[in-house]
């Protein structure tokens, strides 16, 4: 499993209402192939882009960025995060 969860913060949640992008805590394994691969397959939603930084805490976080502008928005609220 290359996701493990959505990475939901305050400055996420700026990141999400200006920007639309999502943000998903990944395996430290995994590749943006392999992110995007998941991404499309699970949520049905093409990505355009994928950036990926390590956290203070060692963890691999992916920053997605969607074709579609609400695609985002979506995402989370079928996870019932949103």
């Amino acid at each position: 499993m290359v996701l493990s969860h959505p990475y939901v913060t305050e400055k996420a949640m700026i990141v999400l209402d200006s920007q639309s992008k999502i943000q998903f805590i990944v395996s430290k394994e995994s590749t943006k192939v392999s992110i995007k691969r998941e991404i499309e397959a699970s949520f049905d939603q093409e990505v355009t882009r994928i950036r990926t930084i390590m956290t203070m805490k060692g963890q691999k976080k992916a920053i997605i960025s969607f074709k579609n502008k609400k695609a985002a928005e979506e995402i989370l609220s079928r996870l019932g995060i949103m």
